[in-house]
């Protein structure tokens, strides 16, 4: 085995233990990966709309807006930077870390550049991975109960409070 084989078994997550720990499904994955994605996209494209000017705070919010497209695409879809020996182990260092994390980095990676030069053009190229940020975060929130076991709760309280406005009822009496 080459040194580049053994480096790709490295640095290729296992499928099993990403799924295992942090509760998302399938589904939820993939609209997070193409969020981030459709994000990075908006982001290069708007960094570069960005850098063709002459005042230095959107040159500079731009070049960082291209480097969140790049950090982007390097975790969510390590196939678009296969010139790049280490996608495959930062994709995979980056596919280990916890959703609220992600959602953190990605969150603020965002907001950066709006603080830096609060234009149209930083809002709007940002949203999409501000918006990928918030959908790890809305999964490190964990899944949404269904609603017989919310009723089932809801009655034992009620059945608790009649017994307890009943009792005191009694005690009066």
């Amino acid at each position: 085995m080459s040194s580049q084989d053994e480096q790709f078994q490295a640095g290729a997550p296992d499928p099993a233990a990403s799924s295992a720990d942090d509760g998302m499904t399938w589904w939820y994955r993939w609209l997070c990966r193409i969020a981030g994605v459709i994000g990075g996209m908006s982001c290069a494209f708007a960094g570069l709309w960005n850098c063709v000017t002459i005042n230095p705070l959107n040159i500079a919010a731009g070049v960082w807006m291209m480097l969140n497209a790049f950090v982007l695409f390097l975790c969510e879809a390590p196939f678009c930077c296969q010139f790049i020996e280490f996608a495959n182990a930062v994709s995979a260092r980056a596919d280990r870390l916890r959703p609220w994390q992600k959602a953190a980095f990605y969150c603020g990676m965002a907001v950066f550049p709006v603080v830096l030069s609060l234009t149209l053009t930083t809002l709007f190229g940002n949203a999409i991975a501000f918006a990928t940020g918030v959908l790890y975060g809305l999964s490190a929130l964990g899944k949404k109960g269904d609603a017989i076991s919310y009723a089932r709760i809801h009655q034992q309280q009620k059945q608790m409070d009649e017994e307890k406005l009943t009792g005191a009822l009694e005690g009066q009496a």
